[in-house]
């Protein structure tokens, strides 16, 4: 697999121009902005570099999160959703990542959430399939279910796409499913389907569940075999690196991004 680097796993020494051309300097062929950094860029000005680099965008992060406690809360994310399906479309990314977003402050309607996100996606998918953007729903592990979100599993991802049809596809990251013994089963389902494939490591001991991912070779998360497994459904595209880390945010960007390539040969 090619190597992507998702902007995230420098955030805090590089914007999107540094990222760029960093991800040319290191012959990283591929990148996936967060819509911030984009943002600060400028969609145009971005695209532009983009393609100069001759670099892939693998995706865009990211869309979803729309459960709210109102009508006015849900309406705001759907139309923020399809801001930013036009946002991928014109830096040609390959999906916009989706969350589920976290239950409302508040409520302990878990159900109810869920409903939230169907909809949300159901309203927004006619925008993605007349854009060409696929809206790739990432499974995030069910710790985040109460704050970031309520889709926890590839099975129920996976059950989305079949109900809602083209257009839709996977966001599978290796560090939000790898724990899952259904996981062999589930992706033997998406052929087709997966449109990114995130790969971090799972440190033990993990000091922050969000903000603690480690490199790739540095925890216990076996990515060879689940990238062997989904090559068998058919993914031929990037691993795209995104690592949320307190400790690699402060190390910098260059001696990182060497050091990850080192790692995509040896434990990707």
């Amino acid at each position: 697999m090619r190597m992507s680097l998702n902007t995230v796993t420098v955030k805090e020494k590089w914007g999107l121009a540094e990222c760029i051309e960093g991800c040319a300097r290191h012959g990283i062929p591929g990148i996936s902005p967060w819509r911030d950094v984009l943002g600060a860029m400028g969609v145009e000005h971005a695209a532009r570099q983009i393609r100069d680099a001759g670099l892939t965008v693998t995706g865009l992060c990211r869309g979803g999160m729309f459960p709210a406690n109102d009508q006015a809360g849900r309406d705001a994310a759907i139309e923020d959703n399809r801001r930013a399906i036009a946002e991928a479309h014109a830096i040609g990314a390959k999906c916009l990542v989706v969350l589920g977003g976290g239950l409302p402050p508040g409520s302990k309607d878990l159900p109810a959430a869920r409903e939230m996100l169907r909809e949300g996606l159901a309203k927004i998918l006619p925008d993605a399939r007349a854009a060409g953007v696929t809206l790739a729903l990432e499974p995030l592990h069910p710790m985040t279910c109460a704050d970031r979100s309520v889709l926890s599993t590839l099975g129920q991802a996976l059950d989305l796409c079949d109900e809602l049809g083209e257009g839709t596809g996977i966001a599978l990251d290796v560090y939000h499913v790898w724990w899952d013994p259904d996981l062999a089963d589930q992706i033997a389902r998406t052929a087709g389907r997966i449109a990114g494939f995130h790969v971090c490591d799972w440190k033990v001991p993990t000091t922050d569940t969000v903000f603690d991912r480690g490199i790739p070779g540095e925890g216990v998360i076996d990515i060879p075999a689940i990238r062997r497994m989904v090559e068998a459904q058919g993914y031929d595209s990037f691993a795209e690196v995104e690592i949320l880390s307190k400790h690699w945010w402060q190390q910098d960007p260059d001696e990182v991004l060497a050091l990850l390539k080192q790692r995509h040969v040896d434990a990707v």
